[in-house]
This record gives structure tokens, C-alpha cells and sequence, in this order.
């Protein structure tokens, strides 16, 4: 029997009465993430994320037993605990309720009488409603089981939480659907921002978990139903879809696990396709939706344009998205393969681990995969009669936008400028008056002895921190742009003053400032 036997993956209950309970507890121990972090230090929890739990131990060896200590050893180490702490460390919920919700399990009263059958670890945030703090609950991680992770395993927080979490969008609606919810992260997320969402996910469990994450924190409004992809909403629409889905590339072969907490059950990218494909029949007009994905390069034919077509193919029905892809990370199949195996635990130089990697490298190759694609997709979708306004596929280095609690402000200013841009032709565009963002500046650097600079480059401190390298005049232009000239009055002016064609001029910055109010380096003026 593997690591999803029956006492590994215990049943969750939800019950009011001990999340009610347990939110005492967690409260009175202070198990916050700064608290926890203090335990050990930020060298000995480096060391947890590379998988070693030395150095917390040693740190907490040297301190007294504490709620928060027990806490800590059995929940964010997955280590066992005797029953006298457990019991102090659960003092207003007790043990016995605590492992019939299923989150340990009790066996007898001695020295590691008390294990962990969940990671429940603290979890903090901060968006555009200020700052905020959980309590998740996800499967026990392979640091803790000592062993590859079962395939029903329900997955905790990782970089790809944060990622998305980040990137919804922080304008308040009305219902948010969370396609693939996991332990309901994304979901919670979304509440803050939502009057009702509907979480989804294929696998029971993660919605017991989800269930439960929102009952411990006192999160209400969410709706949990059971089922694939769109089917458990079907004919309903929303005014925002999230969703981290099942998107990993396995091989559909003998022998190669399938973990429900990222893989689709669909051959290749074709969750990610019909995923996107089917967004156009749920939203709401002028509903947005903000997703991760991958999607496969073949031979001759690359990958954002194979994403690209996606949404081509809804244009000619007149059920065409706005949508704006970015990639920000591209591996070639061995190394994509590798990856997401030692996700699931097997562990490199294993007899297992090369046959995993030969399975998965035969798949590629049988179906002409030369690479894999990593990013972000945003969509929405037009008013009636209204047209698509923004189509960008676009490959952006992994440092931008390396804050992700950013970038939902980023995607919402992102499609009022496509709008914007969509109602201004050149006309109009030259009548505006444009300003420059607040964050950006402007680097030269100068050949020693040289009075002209020879690069000058326009930094954006926010957002995706994009670079735009500038010519004198773009730079000029954009260092006129105070709001109080009309674009066609500082085109005109550095035409008289460097005495080149106005027309001309105003054909290259034109286009360049329009570029530049979409990256959100230049904004119409309030």
C-alpha cells in the first residue's frame, strides 16, 4: 500500500464547532507566520524549503515546549508530538476532536503519541485591501511522508499560489468562479473582492479541505461543488473566472502517476486549450478571467502562436476574447520532465526516477514537443457589440513582475488602457494629453568624454518593470508629457525644435506612445 493508503489521507470534516474551536487555538498559541518564523530563523527555514528539517530542530532544542513550539513541530515540520503537549497546544478543542476532523491521528498517550496526518501552516498576505492572514490546510508534503506523493494528494501553497493570487484582478464584483480550487486558496482570495464565488475541483478531497479552510478562517459566501472543468457550472456565467488548473503535461502511459492536484487527464496542453476555449461561454460581458497555464512548442510551430490560434478560432463566430499571454518561462523537454517528476517526489538517480524520465521523453517525441511554455493568460470578455480590443502574446524575461501582489493592479490598469486605446484613433490620440507614471525613470549611460548619451533607457519601478529603450526623441516626448501639452503640441514642438518632418515624427511616436500607455509607462490624463 503507498502514501494514499487510508490513515495517510484521512477524511477532513468540516465541523463549525471545532473550526470555531481551532481557530481559538491557533490564536492563543500565536501561530502566525512571523512567530513561526522567529522559531527557527530565516537560515534554518531555507533549509526547510530545500527539504531538511536540521536546522529547525536544532533551534527549537534549544527553546521550551510551547503551544506554538507543538504546533510548529507537528504541523509545518510534520513531526510527532507527545499527548500531554498536544493536549496544551489544543486546549479549547482537544485532541479527540482535532483527529476526528482528521488532522491527526492520536495513539495512545506516549512520547509521539500524536501525528500529523495534514500540513496546517500559517499564511500571510497583502493586497489591495491591506494586509491578511490564514490558516491553510493542504496533504502532508513529501519532506514529512518520507516517500513519493500519493495521486490523490491535495496540493498547499506554493510560488504558483502567490503567482495567482496576485494576479486577480481587485475590483469588486459580484460572482467569482474558481475553476480547479485545490485548498480553496484562489477562492478565499477571491471572497475578498466577491459577493458570492463557486469553487469547483474533480477531486472530493481538495474540496473537503477547501471546505474546511474556509470554515477555519471564517471565511462565508463560497460554494463548493464537485465535478471537471466547466460541467458543475454549466449555463452559468460569472464576472470573473480564477484558475490555476491541472495543467501539467503527463505522459497518459502505464506506470506514470497522475496527480489530481495538476494533471488534467487531458493529452498535452489540452486542458489549458479547452479551459481557454470554454471561457467565452461563462463570463459575463465585460467579465475578466486570470489563469496560469503551459502550453507545448512542436516542431515548426511555436507555442504562443498555437495559443493565439486558440482564440483566432473564436473570432470567426464572433465570440472572441481580448486576451493577453505572457510567458515568462520556456523548458526543453528533458528538463520540463525532470521538473515536475521530482515534484511528485521521486527522488533524481533512482531506477524510477529514469524510467519516469524515459516515459515522459518518449511521449514528447511521439508527438513532436521540442519545448514547454510557463505563464500567464488574461482575458475578458467584450461588452455586447462591442469588438476585441486587446490581443498581445508576448515573452517577458522571469525578473518581470517579480512581485506578483502587484500584478492584479497591473492586469486591471492593463485593460482600461486597451479600452482607452481602442476609443482613440490617431486623432484622437494626438488630441490627448498624457502623463508619466510615477514610477518611472529615466537611465543614459554615456561613452567617457561623450556629452550624448549613447543608451537611454525608460525604467518602470512597478508593475512588470519593463525596460523600453529610447531614441532622443521618444525620451523627449516622454519627458514633456506633464498633462499639459496635447500629444500634437510636443510632437510639433520637437519637430521645430530638431527640424525634422512633423509627419514623420509623429508616425514613429505615435505608435511608441501608445506601446507606452498600454505597459502603463504613460497614463491619459485624469
Amino acid at each position: 500500500m503507498s502514501a494514499t493508503d487510508a490513515h495517510t489521507l484521512p477524511t477532513i470534516v468540516a465541523d463549525a464547532a471545532v473550526t470555531d474551536a481551532l481557530r481559538q487555538d491557533l490564536t492563543d498559541a500565536g501561530f502566525t507566520v512571523e512567530r513561526v518564523d522567529a522559531l527557527w530563523g530565516a537560515e534554518a527555514a531555507a533549509s526547510l524549503h530545500r527539504g531538511s528539517r536540521v536546522a529547525a530542530l536544532r533551534a527549537l532544542a534549544a527553546r521550551d515546549t510551547t503551544a506554538l513550539t507543538t504546533l510548529a513541530t507537528l504541523f509545518v515540520l510534520g513531526l510527532p508530538v507527545s499527548r500531554p503537549d498536544a493536549e496544551r497546544a489544543f486546549a479549547t478543542t482537544g485532541v479527540a476532536a482535532v483527529a476526528a476532523a482528521g488532522l491527526v491521528r492520536a495513539d495512545g498517550d506516549g512520547d509521539a503519541a500524536v501525528r500529523p496526518t495534514v500540513d496546517l501552516r500559517p499564511y500571510a498576505f497583502v493586497d489591495d485591501l491591506g494586509a491578511g492572514s490564514w490558516w491553510i490546510v493542504s496533504d502532508l508534503g513529501e519532506l514529512a511522508l518520507g516517500t513519493a506523493l500519493g495521486e490523490e494528494h491535495v496540493l498547499g501553497i506554493g510560488g504558483a499560489t502567490t503567482t495567482l493570487s496576485g494576479l486577480q484582478v481587485p475590483v469588486p464584483v459580484g460572482r467569482v468562479l474558481d475553476l480547479g480550487t485545490g485548498c480553496g486558496i484562489q477562492a478565499l482570495h477571491a471572497r475578498r473582492f466577491a459577493d458570492q464565488v463557486v469553487a469547483t475541483d474533480i477531486s472530493h478531497r481538495a474540496l473537503d479541505i477547501a471546505r474546511f479552510n474556509a470554515d477555519l478562517n471564517g471565511v462565508d459566501g463560497i460554494e463548493f461543488r464537485y465535478g471537471s472543468l466547466f460541467e458543475p457550472v454549466a449555463g452559468e456565467r460569472f464576472d470573473r473566472i480564477v484558475s490555476n488548473p491541472p495543467f501539467v503535461i503527463t505522459p497518459r502511459r502505464e506506470g506514470v502517476p497522475s496527480y489530481e492536484y495538476r494533471d488534467g487527464g487531458m493529452v498535452g496542453d489540452a486542458l489549458v486549450e479547452t479551459v481557454l476555449r470554454g471561457l467565452t461561454d461563462h463570463l459575463e460581458p465585460g467579465g475578466t478571467a486570470q489563469l496560469l497555464g503551459n502550453w507545448e512548442y512542436h516542431w515548426g510551430v511555436d507555442g504562443l502562436d498555437r495559443v493565439r490560434s486558440w482564440f483566432e478560432d473564436a473570432d470567426a463566430d464572433g465570440r472572441g476574447l481580448d486576451a493577453w499571454v505572457l510567458e515568462r518561462e520556456r523548458q526543453d523537454p528533458a528538463a520540463y520532465a525532470e521538473t515536475w517528476i521530482r515534484d511528485g517526489g521521486t527522488k533524481p538517480g533512482t531506477e524510477e526516477f529514469d524510467d519516469l524520465v524515459d516515459a515522459w521523453l518518449d511521449d514528447f517525441q511521439d508527438r513532436r514537443v521540442t519545448g514547454v511554455g510557463f505563464g500567464y493568460v488574461v482575458v475578458r470578455k467584450p461588452l455586447p457589440g462591442g469588438a476585441v480590443q486587446l490581443r498581445r502574446f508576448e515573452r517577458v524575461p522571469e525578473t518581470l513582475g517579480s512581485n506578483p501582489a502587484g500584478l492584479g493592479a497591473t492586469v486591471a490598469r492593463a485593460l482600461d488602457a486597451a479600452a482607452w486605446l481602442a476609443a482613440h484613433d490617431d486623432v484622437a490620440l494626438a488630441s490627448a494629453h498624457l502623463v508619466v507614471a510615477g514610477d518611472v525613470t529615466e537611465e543614459r549611460h554615456y561613452w567617457p568624454g561623450n556629452d550624448d548619451p549613447t543608451v537611454m533607457t525608460l525604467v518602470q519601478g512597478g508593475g512588470l518593470g519593463r525596460r523600453v529603450d529610447a531614441d532622443t526623441a521618444l525620451a523627449a516626448f516622454v519627458g514633456a508629457c506633464d498633462g499639459d501639452l496635447s500629444v500634437a503640441a510636443i510632437v510639433g514642438a520637437l519637430a521645430q525644435i530638431t527640424g525634422v518632418d512633423e509627419q514623420a515624427l509623429a508616425a514613429d511616436l505615435l505608435p511608441a506612445a501608445r506601446d507606452l500607455v498600454l505597459d502603463g509607462l504613460l497614463a491619459p490624463r485624469a
